[in-house]
């Protein structure tokens, strides 16, 4: 039988919780507070407890690998938005020399990039968490619950002081130990049922009395407001029996060390890495080595003074066989002067370079560049490996260049990014970029002529051409060829959205137009005019403003709305390259007279109608660019050089000479008033009206850029002479 003493209750608790027996004393309820999250225990005066039956900690320690596991396999599993992940590959059975090394370093690299590190952390990440959450699930049966009247009394908490009154008078009736006895069969006693009653007893005191009930309403506990104390979930033992110092420690080490380590390695890696990815010591070597006139060669020794080629030239690969990699670059050539397809300025450096490091690293890749045989593993090894670090390098040098606006140096940085691809010496021949051509196939194709000839013109050429030649077989590796296929531009023009006219300072749109033919095609189908027209969407469509639709004609001219899906071009052909490639294409302005740029480069890796067909047949399409600035501040009339570069092949540039056509914002509105007044377009409300009256309408015409000069192009009229005059692909010699 319990004990009662006017309110004030005297009673042992103990349970797994505690680990221990106290007891409490309270003038009104016997209090006990408990911390699920933090596993601390304890009355309304602040102290310290410890999970010492390991109930709580698994909470904690499942939290931390949670904020930490779900991140990295978010990182893990998200689909790539790496063009090279996403694209298309050319199948082919072709395999250079030396083709197993070079799959062997482009699987490495792949591997790199999948972070074994990360998902190895993943993986123990989650089996943290699955421990931890079969030991909360565990521990929640035996973990006791929080004193709670209403539910030892089974009665809702919305029920009134004379329902609780009856209530308890049943239970009275069915559970008062006169009038019940114990049942052997539910393993009850006397002191088991007498104990139940006394729990019962309490709760209905603490439910009549008015204070008690208002502080349980209010606060959720019999004894008013409480305060809690904060503890770390560990068990007792941790910090007990003279093993506080080494908890200590282990804090220290991960707060004091780790933590600041963690931080300032991944602050150091930020700051010493441009945004291009390149140390910025190499960034800086390349900047002063800059100049307006930089040419390809210049720019080749210039990127061997990167300090990563330093990671694969340690110890005694530094300078080991200098001699020898030097000779053999050096050696007269079957077409250019030395092997390695240096000119007599590019030697002259080389031979006159102090550091053997620095000297051997350009040879390696002029050794690359010119496809050189060395003899040595270990040197063929660091010929391949040293063409994706100059390539990423090449990246850095074109930032430069942008930067001081100069088109020379940045013509040089995008064509050596190509060669370097491609495994190919500046001013060297773009046919070598097809399998099985060798230094005597290409002399052979080209003669003794000092232009070189396109792979356009080469698959040009008729079979009996061919045949002649002796060096060039029909077999499965040609059919590659019509996989790396140039972008042949039809027309480019300039525009403003919705307006008819360009007006000071408004956001242009430059547009160009064009399609992929593969080299060699035949029966290419004629362009449909009302492809290269470029239709501005409606000013309700937000979807089609946004650039998530388009709006284009049909075949009978009306206006219609499609999604816009992102076609992405197959992966470059470059088995010299131990990398995965994917093409992009950059389009900027210059102005040919300086030799400045005026508009900075665009780039394009995705296109907005489909390539091939399903079967792997070229489809035609009209393919759309477009790039927008602002006009010029003043009117007149701009004439632009055009350059569209694909980073990833040799010689499918374009370069075309543009206007821009910009008037004085009064003419180019009294201009648009009489047009309007005039004659309505069919595709206007107004047009619509004057249509349904009877009236005469005008076609919506491409928007016009330049005047009808023969010299510019991009106006209405000459829109056809452009794409037939102004688009042939740059002579690379």
């Amino acid at each position: 039988m319990a004990r009662f003493r006017a309110k004030e209750w005297v009673f042992n608790v103990s349970g797994p919780s505690l680990g221990y027996a106290k007891t409490i004393k309270s003038p009104v309820f016997p209090t006990v507070i408990k911390d699920p999250i933090v596993g601390h225990v304890g009355t309304m005066s602040s102290d310290y407890s410890y999970d010492e039956q390991g109930q709580f900690y698994p909470f904690f320690i499942f939290t931390l690998s949670t904020i930490i596991t779900l991140p990295l396999t978010y990182n893990l599993l998200a689909p790539s938005k790496d063009p090279e992940a996403l694209a298309p590959r050319i199948q082919t059975a072709y395999k250079p020399e030396h083709g197993d090394l070079i799959q062997a370093q482009a699987k490495a690299h792949r591997r790199k990039q999948r972070r074994v590190k990360r998902a190895i952390a993943a993986f123990l990440g989650w089996a943290i968490m699955a421990g931890m959450l079969y030991l909360i699930v565990t521990t929640q049966r035996t973990t006791a619950k929080l004193w709670n009247p209403y539910d030892i009394l089974g009665i809702s908490e919305s029920a009134t002081e004379k329902q609780i009154k009856s209530h308890y008078k049943k239970l009275g009736l069915k559970f008062h130990p006169d009038k019940i006895r114990p049942d052997p069969a539910k393993n009850e006693t006397a002191e088991s049922l007498n104990d139940k009653w006394v729990e019962m007893s309490k709760a209905y005191q603490a439910l009549t009395d008015e204070e008690i009930r208002n502080n349980w309403i209010q606060y959720g506990h019999p004894d008013g407001k409480q305060g809690f104390s904060i503890g770390i979930a560990l068990p007792k033992f941790i910090v007990s029996d003279g093993n506080g110092k080494y908890v200590v420690l282990v804090y220290a080490m991960l707060l004091g060390v780790l933590l600041p380590y963690l931080v300032g390695s991944w602050w150091y890696g930020t700051q010493r890495l441009t945004k291009e990815g390149v140390l910025v010591e190499s960034a800086n070597s390349l900047f002063r080595e800059y100049t307006e006139v930089t040419d390809e060669g210049d720019l080749i020794t210039a990127l061997s003074s990167g300090k990563e080629f330093r990671s694969l030239l340690k110890g005694e690969k530094a300078e080991s066989g200098l001699s020898k990699l030097e000779s053999r670059i050096l050696e007269k050539g079957q077409i250019t002067p030395y092997a390695g397809g240096l000119s007599d300025k590019d030697k002259n450096k080389l031979e006159h370079m102090e550091s053997g490091v620095r000297r051997k690293v350009l040879a390696l890749l002029w050794a690359y560049l010119g496809r050189v045989e060395l003899d040595d593993p270990a040197l063929t090894s660091a010929k391949y490996l040293t063409a994706p670090i100059a390539h990423a390098l090449c990246r850095t040098s074109t930032a430069i260049a942008l930067a001081y606006g100069n088109t020379i140096p940045l013509l040089a940085s995008y064509h050596i990014a190509q060669r370097f691809v491609q495994a190919i010496p500046p001013k060297a021949s773009p046919l070598f970029q097809l399998p099985h051509f060798t230094p005597a196939v290409v002399k052979a194709v080209e003669g003794d002529t000092k232009t070189h000839m396109s792979v356009q013109q080469f698959m040009e050429l008729p079979d009996s051409s061919e045949k002649k030649i002796g060096h060039w077989e029909r077999s499965p590796e040609r059919a590659t060829i019509s996989d790396t296929t140039p972008l042949q531009v039809a027309t480019a023009f300039f525009k403003v959205t919705g307006e008819k006219f360009i007006i000071p300072q408004s956001l242009v749109t430059f547009v160009v137009k064009g399609r992929f033919v593969p080299p060699g095609s035949t029966n290419i189908p004629a362009i449909n005019e009302i492809d290269l027209e470029d239709v501005d969407p409606p000013e309700d469509d937000l979807d089609a403003m946004l650039g998530r639709k388009r709006t284009v004609k049909d075949a009978n001219g009306n206006l219609i709305t499609e999604e816009h899906k992102s076609v992405t071009p197959p992966i470059t052909f470059a088995p010299y390259y131990a990398r995965d490639q994917s093409p992009k294409w950059h389009i900027f302005l210059s102005d040919s007279k300086q030799e400045r740029m005026a508009v900075p480069p665009f780039t394009f890796t995705t296109f907005d109608k489909p390539i091939y067909t399903p079967d792997g047949k070229p489809t035609y399409n009209v393919q759309t660019l477009k790039a927008q600035f602002a006009a010029p501040p003043q009117a007149g009339k701009y004439t632009f050089v055009m350059h569209l570069i694909c980073d990833s092949y040799v010689g499918f540039d374009t370069k075309l000479d543009v206007t821009l056509s910009v008037e004085e914002a009064s003419k180019a509105a009294q201009m648009a008033a009489e047009d309007e007044i005039s004659e309505p377009e069919e595709d206007s409300l107004a047009g619509q009206m004057n249509l349904m009256k009877g009236g005469a309408t005008a076609k919506r015409k491409p928007i016009a850029n330049d005047d009808s000069d023969d010299d510019e192009s991009g106006t209405e009229e000459d829109e056809s002479d452009t794409s037939a005059t102004n688009t042939d692909t740059e002579d690379e010699s």
